[in-house]
């Protein structure tokens, strides 16, 4: 059942609860403001945050000087800070940024020299022995590579789960399945008209991802950027995988994109990808059986074992890119509004950092709160590979997903918690169920029993559509 809007006026309102906007949420909670969260789709996540290679950067290969260097940066510092309180994994394996040509080799002193003047140190380059060294399942093409000790590997949705978690616990309010349809600012205050009602506040931040420019254009009759969403499929190997990879595996990257990464996950399976495919649809998240092939192929030229591996899943996601690669974070003092766009393939690095630069556009206008002392820390469940999880501790039922090993109790709490689930994806998010090598087919029946009355469409009814 959906928690009433409340009447009385939030000091701030954050459109949408992706990874950003979650952070932003518990920054501006912690600070001591008045927090409403909305969000339009029935589970959090649910946008581009819901796909991504989920690698935490040290920001060692961004424009320098820039806002998403500097939001990086500030990210993987807070993150490094509170994670383990919070009970979130994260794993250091670092990367390499491996030359596969005599053009890409000589490019690699320029990434190293950057890597210095962004801050990020102990990033040098080594030659091929040494990367086969560290890398032996590496095909005999790579010539070289740069060294960056510091990236790491998180979980992608617990992380962004803690943030509001957390927010909620020191006084937040969320609500969800509540989209936004018109807004009027006036004598210094907003009125936003959504599906669920009503909702006064006083400031208003725009973290609608994908959806961004529209939500400027709609209540401020204005946009300075336009979203061209960016598809980036993904090809998931079986855990049997991860003793191929040591490390994650870097392109040099091109002035468009990143390129194609492959790198183990917290889950202790293998990831490639993402591609990088330009389209209008701003909810088409399709793969197609061309692109497959091409990550598939790419996989097998960077570690060739990978082609007798199996492929547990494949899945796609959208990057709210814009014509520029800036990030597109403005204040309209005037309207007590703060835009967050353009959040390309760094907003899970970046997050934490946003949150901060962020209240401080906010403070400028003049608000003043009192942070909250002693705040309340949730704790994560562990959901990685390397960590304790719930089925080796006592009391914990059945086993429902053994793919994934996920227990009933671990079920029944991501439908009970304060972010509970109201549908199968958010489900996922929050326990793994169905993510393993049958991809739910043994464990799909059970769920829709566990979950009858919980979620806004049955398990049968949308197995009845598919």
């Amino acid at each position: 059942m959906l928690n009433p809007l409340a009447t009385d006026t939030f000091d701030v309102a954050i459109i949408g609860a992706g990874v950003v906007g979650c952070a932003i949420a518990r920054r501006f909670t912690l600070e001591g403001a008045r927090v409403a969260i909305i969000e339009k789709a029935d589970d959090i996540l649910d946008g581009a945050s819901k796909a991504n290679s989920a690698i935490l950067h040290t920001g060692f290969d961004a424009p320098p000087g820039s806002l998403e260097l500097s939001c990086i940066r500030e990210g993987y510092k807070e993150y490094t800070e509170i994670h383990r309180e919070m009970g979130l994994p994260l794993e250091t394996p670092g990367a390499h940024v491996v030359a596969w040509s005599d053009d890409e080799a000589a490019r690699l002193e320029n990434i190293v020299e950057q890597a210095a003047s962004n801050g990020v140190a102990n990033v040098k380059l080594i030659d091929a022995d040494e990367l086969f060294r560290r890398e032996p399942n590496l095909s005999e093409h790579a010539r070289m590579a740069v060294a960056v000790p510091g990236e790491s590997i998180i979980d992608p949705w617990s992380a962004p789960y803690a943030y509001l978690r957390q927010s909620l616990e020191n006084g937040a309010s969320v609500y969800l399945s509540c989209e936004l349809n018109a807004g009027v600012f006036d004598d210094g205050q907003w009125l936003l008209e959504t599906s669920r009602g009503t909702l006064p506040c006083r400031h208003v931040i725009n973290s609608a991802g994908l959806h961004g420019d529209t939500l400027d254009e709609a209540l401020l009759g204005e946009t300075e950027f336009k979203i061209k969403p960016r598809k980036g499929q993904f090809v998931v190997f079986d855990k049997a995988a991860a003793r191929l990879i040591n490390s994650i595996l870097l392109p040099v990257p091109t002035d468009r994109t990143k390129g194609i990464v492959v790198t183990r996950t917290i889950f202790g399976n293998v990831l490639v990808g993402p591609t990088a495919d330009e389209q209008e649809s701003r909810t088409d998240t399709s793969t197609d059986a061309v692109s497959l092939a091409s990550l598939l192929a790419s996989a097998s030229a960077i570690i060739p074992a990978l082609g007798a591996m199996p492929v547990t899943a494949v899945y796609a996601g959208l990057r709210p890119a814009t014509e520029r690669k800036h990030y597109r974070i403005a204040a309209r003092p005037d309207k007590n509004w703060i835009t967050v766009g353009g959040i390309r393939s760094t907003g899970l690095s970046s997050a934490l950092g946003i949150a901060r630069h962020v209240f401080g556009l906010y403070s400028e206008s003049g608000a003043n709160h009192h942070p909250v002392k002693q705040p309340k820390i949730p704790n994560m469940p562990s959901l990685a590979e390397g960590g304790q999880r719930d089925w080796q501790r006592t009391g914990h039922g059945e086993i429902v997903c053994h793919c994934e090993l996920v227990t009933e109790r671990e079920i029944r709490r991501a439908l009970g918690e304060p972010l509970a689930a109201h549908s199968l994806s958010g489900l996922k998010r929050q326990t793994r169920a169905t993510m393993g090598r049958c991809q739910g087919f043994y464990c799909s029946a059970r769920l829709a029993e566990l979950t009858e009355g919980h979620f806004d469409v049955p398990m049968s009814v949308k197995a009845g559509h598919d």
